[in-house]
């Protein structure tokens, strides 16, 4: 038995760029990149690929597939999965400005169907950019396949998958046929570190770049359902009260008072 699993990832903003390095291009609705701050793989996204590493550590004949869409892609980023143990890769190369959720799981599906023979998709539960979480049942929907969510645990057997999938207050266990999609949290385990064998095998693979006119889709496939009408920092705004007095007591008895002025007591 083996296994063609196909792993979506997303290059994002790196998360843990300070608040002082974002900035938002109001005429274009865009996120300006902060100099200097190279983008990642989208943490979860990097949850999926531990999970279908894990998969083919039960199932050794397996293979995994990672493709992306998106533009400017930085091949040390987007190699990371390839130096974790993916085998291969494909990059779906279009503009993200035009780019919504349905236009990205448009572009997704069309490339996992040059695959033809794939058994599952795992999808990290959503990006750290958007978290619209939009895409992966997206795909599912296009490719009309059944979807598992917040995946901890996944396991095949028999062309069978059974998933944990997390609730507040434990998880569930389901089953589907395969082919199936699955998403995954952070719950599955944390994504291994390239080794340096790894990273070196990587250097020598070079991604498939594709573009949308090669994978069929039209101007019209891509218009996007979603219009973005205002992106802004939120801006934080407080007042600050000063109660004075000459004791501890006295401070106590104006602040109660103050706050039942303001039927906050």
């Amino acid at each position: 038995m083996s296994l063609d699993i196909v792993v979506c990832a997303k290059q994002v903003v790196d998360p843990d760029t300070p608040a002082s390095g974002f900035r938002v291009d109001s005429a274009t609705l865009t996120v300006v990149p902060a100099q200097g701050i190279p983008p990642v793989v989208n943490g979860y996204d990097q949850n999926a690929i531990e999970a279908a590493l894990k998969l083919r550590e039960q199932i050794p004949e397996s293979t995994i597939t990672v493709i992306s869409v998106g533009s400017n892609f930085v091949m040390d980023v987007m190699k990371k999965p390839l130096s974790m143990g993916a085998d291969h890769m494909i990059l779906v190369d279009v503009e993200e400005k035009k780019l919504d959720a349905h236009g990205t799981a448009k572009a997704l599906s069309s490339a996992i169907k040059e695959i033809k023979d794939f058994d599952l998709i795992i999808c990290g539960q959503q990006a750290s950019d958007w978290d619209n979480a939009h895409v992966p049942l997206g795909i599912a929907e296009i490719l009309g396949l059944p979807s598992i969510t917040s995946a901890r645990k996944i396991t095949v057997q028999e062309g069978v998958i059974s998933v944990q999938s997390s609730q507040k207050d434990g998880y569930d266990i389901i089953e589907a046929d395969l082919p199936a999609l699955v998403t995954t949290n952070s719950e599955i385990g944390e994504p291994r570190y390239p080794t340096l064998r790894g990273i070196m095998q990587a250097s020598r693979k070079n991604p498939q770049v594709l573009t949308l006119e090669q994978l069929g889709i039209t101007a019209e496939d891509m218009i996007p359902k979603m219009a973005l009408s205002e992106l802004f920092i939120p801006v934080t705004d407080g007042d600050c009260e000063i109660i004075q007095g000459e004791s501890g007591e006295e401070l106590g008895r104006l602040l109660a008072l103050r706050l039942r002025e303001d039927k906050i007591i």
